[in-house]
């Protein structure tokens, strides 16, 4: 089975969309967790 090499730009922007996509799905966590959060807090009205 043969690699494919990259070059640097592509390595780059390889590395670039893997941070962004890594930060999507980190503010995701976050923002279910937040409205989590809120719906518990609201049952014990």
């Amino acid at each position: 089975m043969e690699t494919v090499k990259l070059n640097e730009a592509q390595k780059k922007s390889r590395r670039g969309r893997n941070i962004a996509l890594g930060l999507v799905l980190a503010a995701l966590v976050v923002l279910f967790y937040v409205v989590t959060l809120v719906k518990i807090g609201n049952m014990g009205q």
